[in-house]
């Protein structure tokens, strides 16, 4: 397995830390001087049973000038490139996994191609939440600006997706978690091997820095699920030592979480060891402990220790 990179993008830091206050985020995100903070768009490529399967596609090349300069967007390197550096193409990749649709999540699933778009990955069966898919296609006035439709619906046009009814072994040791929160149907992603657990938590964890259990985006259309879904995930992955890969953190890919003193979730982070661009999962030595910018109490809990999501087979 690898992380994978399609550069990185800002976004207004206060939307991304909601009610936490600008004195506590920015001690661990500086802003620049239009409030945003730097985000990665990190993407997972997963090889298993003689397949490459990728999760999420990042923001791809489909945007006009005037967005690259509201997010800041710096696609270096871009998707193809880091793909390029574990010796694999678009056109290697087997399987593709949104854990929804917003634009820097989806934005590569497709690429212009004659005055229209096309596939990205024109082998690749695409999977995403049905409901999900139903509501990027029925945005409203709150979530149509994080949804652009060039990035999904011309790819079920051609039937090309494969859409999902809730939590689903897609194949043995990779499964998706439905997790709501930040939209009703967001979905994490678990890889299992050999004991060993690897968890994708999307926008659901986005950073390091979202550790704390208050420390929540505003762009949660379901706040209190992210909150429960935290607790539960959080708790558990603490337990089991889970290797936790964030999507956005433009400085701490990976790592694994303990507590520190005073009951916060702290991170192991695992180092980068490839070139620039990727991470490798495997055979990592534990580093040193990074601490994460928490608020005290963080207690994260469930009855009997369980996660309340379940994985079972269409």
């Amino acid at each position: 397995m690898h992380i994978v990179t399609d550069g990185q993008f800002r976004l207004d830091g206060g939307a991304m830390f909601g009610v936490v206050p600008r004195v506590l985020w920015e001690q661990c995100c500086p802003a620049d001087e239009k409030h945003r903070v730097r985000l990665a768009v990190n993407c997972l490529l997963i090889r298993a049973h003689g397949k490459n399967i990728l999760v999420d596609t990042g923001l791809g090349n489909k945007w006009e000038a005037k967005y690259h300069k509201m997010f800041a967007i710096d696609r270096t390197p871009p998707l193809a490139d880091s793909l390029k550096r574990v010796a694999v193409s678009f056109d290697d990749i087997h399987m593709v996994i949104n854990t929804h649709l917003h634009f820097d999540h989806a934005g590569g699933n497709t690429v212009a191609e004659h005055g229209g778009v096309a596939p990205a990955f024109r082998r690749a069966t695409y999977f995403v939440q049905r409901g999900e898919y139903q509501d990027a296609v029925k945005a409203n006035e709150r979530t149509k600006a994080s949804y652009r439709r060039e990035n999904f619906v011309p790819l079920e046009e051609i039937r090309r997706w494969e859409f999902l009814d809730g939590d689903t072994d897609l194949l043995p040791g990779v499964s998706v978690l439905v997790t709501g929160g930040h939209t009703a149907h967001h979905q994490a992603v678990k890889i299992e091997s050999e004991g060993q657990v690897a968890f994708f938590p999307g926008d659901l964890i986005p950073t390091a820095s979202h550790l704390p259990l208050p420390y929540i985006m505003g762009y949660d259309l379901y706040p209190m699920q992210t909150l429960e879904a935290k607790r539960a995930l959080l708790n558990q992955a603490h337990q089991e030592r889970w290797l936790l890969c964030f999507e956005h953190d433009p400085n701490v890919r990976m790592g694994r979480i303990r507590k520190d003193e005073e009951n916060r979730y702290c991170l192991d982070p695992v180092p980068d060891v490839e070139m620039e661009g990727t991470v490798a999962l495997v055979g990592l030595p534990r580093p040193a402990t990074v601490p994460v910018a928490g608020l005290k109490g963080d207690r994260p809990q469930t009855e009997g220790g369980q996660s309340p999501h379940s994985t079972r087979r269409r």
